[in-house]
């Protein structure tokens, strides 16, 4: 994250892409895009471009991995070899696998699992362009998915990284800025549980700096949230107004 002489932030505060430090990047969101699957979404953030889908509840194989008291989230959060300017190896590599991973722990307090004994739920979270932010995006898309298969949940996870560019705290970076700044924060937040689900941090950060940025993230999720919601209400409500 060390910054070339590049300059990120201008003299009247203005970043590199003409946003203010709390501004969120244009967000564009949408259920019920892919036919094939029981839940779907795609979520767009500046030019950072994902799809979801989510398969199940099903009967979990092998069965062996079953448990008696819960469903089993699978998740899998993948970037096409196309989706960065220097084309990405076939197959899934160590940050995706670790992204995967965390991505899934968060889903996992937000979903009842217990409604749903020895089952399986698969998520698959595929990036097709990359431009920062991807891993909360990719989130926010699959949480979509998952109220889009209908399974229940205490609340949507919400997604928003923060992150320190020419000694500011800043929401949501891009990617110039995730490459060139100081640091880069993702936080998962619940809203109703308010709580936070998934924090990482690379770079630096003082106490005082630390609390702003999650002050910032936080107020970053409620904005994403509202927005989560419009986009289910928008397709469920116009189901609803057919059905009558």
């Amino acid at each position: 994250m060390e910054n070339k002489g590049i300059k990120l932030i201008n003299e009247d505060g203005k970043r590199i892409d003409g946003r203010l430090y709390n501004e969120l990047r244009p967000i564009k969101m949408e259920v019920g895009v892919l036919e094939k699957s029981d839940g779907s979404a795609y979520v767009e953030q500046g030019k950072t471009k994902i799809f979801a889908a989510v398969f199940g509840p099903k009967e979990l194989h092998p069965r062996h991995l079953a448990l008696p008291d819960r469903a089993v989230i699978n998740c899998r959060y993948h970037m096409a070899s196309f989706s960065v300017e220097e084309r990405k190896q076939l197959g899934m590599t160590r940050r995706e696998i670790e992204l995967s991973k965390v991505i899934r722990h968060a889903l996992e307090t937000a979903v009842f699992l217990e409604k749903f004994p020895r089952a399986g739920i698969d998520v698959f979270i595929e990036v097709i362009q990359a431009d920062g932010g991807t891993r909360v995006a990719g989130l926010n898309a699959a949480s979509l998915a998952l109220a889009d298969a209908g399974i229940y949940m205490r609340d949507l996870v919400v997604g928003c990284a923060v992150g320190k560019v020419d000694g500011r705290i800043v929401l949501d970076l891009c990617d110039i800025e995730d490459k060139y700044g100081e640091a880069d924060m993702p936080i998962a937040f619940s809203p109703r549980l308010n709580s936070i689900l998934l924090l990482q941090l690379n770079g630096k950060l003082s106490i005082e700096e630390f609390n702003e940025a999650i002050k910032l993230a936080k107020e970053g999720c409620m904005k994403i949230y509202e927005l989560m919601k419009e986009t289910l209400k928008k397709k469920y409500s116009y189901i609803i107004m057919e059905e009558e």
